[in-house]
């Protein structure tokens, strides 16, 4: 998955993540926040930050805020919602979430909410991430994630591919959970989290072409039985729900570098 078609994906619908109820409300922002628990002093980086949600939220409670996008236009929109909300403790920065612009052990704490699955290479995005926390910081992650059967999983994300062609795979959230395990973090927490949403809304957000809208209906309602199970597909027409599956992961740095 090239850099340019994530650019070309979300830059296009930057104003559709700003306005997204999903993410500007969504329970995982309020955990994430819960679990990472900023202090007035610290700082922190927001990689992937989209329409700056998690970005703001972090801002309230931390002395400045980094967010670190690939896409300019998301930058841009994201800088305009914060100015209209009159914040000025976040930089919103242009760069590669893969591979950090930042010296080691420069930040308290490193979050990313629903980006990871757009890495091409996401145990080595974690293991920068990991390098730029100083001793003792946290990281908070929180993405979509896949089924645990391999199956489910493929058909989960040939399903997202579908609707965003810059999606690249989701995880278990066990996967996950190893990928910050093998950087040296300690996972302190991992939960779970459901996240109805709205068929139509989701498509939306994407500008899905008619002919995609009408495959993505058929494999939703379509799909396998442990697939079916997962997505939980309910109603009919413009009120048709499924729901996505959140994996939030709490890690830390330890507090002390090992004695050689």
């Amino acid at each position: 998955m090239s850099q340019s078609l994530v650019q070309r994906q979300f830059g296009s619908n930057a104003q559709a993540y700003v306005h997204s109820v999903v993410h500007a409300q969504g329970q995982s922002l309020k955990r994430m926040l819960e679990l990472a628990a900023p202090q007035p002093d610290w700082l922190a980086l927001d990689v992937a930050p989209g329409g700056g949600h998690s970005a703001l939220a972090i801002a309230g409670q931390a002395r400045l805020v980094i967010g670190l996008d690939l896409t300019l236009a998301m930058l841009q929109a994201a800088r305009a919602y914060a100015t209209g909300l009159g914040v000025q403790n976040v930089l919103w920065v242009q760069g590669d979430g893969g591979e950090l612009p930042f010296p080691a052990a420069s930040f308290d704490l490193v979050t990313c909410r629903v980006a990871l699955h757009h890495f091409p290479a996401q145990g080595a995005a974690i293991a920068d991430w990991a390098r730029v926390l100083r001793p003792g910081g946290r990281l908070v992650l929180v993405d979509n994630i896949s089924p645990d059967d391999p199956a489910a999983a493929a058909y989960v994300n040939a399903f997202e591919k579908l609707r965003d062609p810059s999606h690249g795979a989701l995880q278990s959230l066990d996967t996950l959970a190893g990928f910050c395990r093998d950087t040296g973090l300690e996972v302190l927490h991992q939960e779970r989290l459901y996240k109805p949403m709205n068929f139509q809304q989701w498509m939306e957000r994407m500008a899905v072409g008619a002919g995609d809208r009408v495959r993505l209906t058929e494999m939703l309602w379509s799909s396998p039985p442990a697939v079916r199970a997962f997505l939980d597909p309910q109603g009919s027409g413009a009120a048709t729900t499924f729901s996505l599956h959140e994996g939030i992961i709490l890690a830390a740095k330890a507090a002390t570098a090992p004695v050689l």
